[in-house]
């Protein structure tokens, strides 16, 4: 048992908005992602989900006109059914804590979404 190198983990990264799997506490899992662009609008009816920032500045807009305002070391915790959609306007390095059945971008689809198989890769 090694203990995880979250900057190891991030730096093989490559693809923008591919969350990639790095631990699982009980029905969570712990990810990984950079973030660059603007992802979509969404929810996960559901399922709660915990962005916190490593580097980079996220931008998470909210239903009814709100947003949050992340920086390094922060966390904000998406409650479950909120409409969200993340933005980072530079390259953001974040941390995600969701629920192991949590589908990328909930019941939306986009060319950017990555299913749960393929997140897990060779962490299993």
């Amino acid at each position: 048992m090694n203990p995880t190198a979250i900057r190891a983990e991030l730096d093989q990264v490559t693809d923008y908005w591919t969350p990639r799997v790095v631990g699982r506490v009980n029905d969570q899992y712990v990810k990984v992602a950079r973030l660059l662009g603007e992802l979509v609008w969404h929810a996960h009816e559901n399922e709660d989900e915990m962005f916190l920032v490593i580097s980079g500045d996220l931008r998470i807009q909210l239903e009814g006109d709100r947003e949050v305002r992340l920086g390094p070391g922060e966390f904000y915790v998406i409650p479950r059914g909120v409409q969200h959609n993340p933005i980072a306007e530079e390259e953001v390095e974040i941390v995600l804590i969701e629920t192991v059945t949590t589908a990328h971008t909930g019941d939306v689809v986009t060319d950017r979404t990555v299913s749960i198989d393929r997140q897990v890769g060779q962490f299993g």
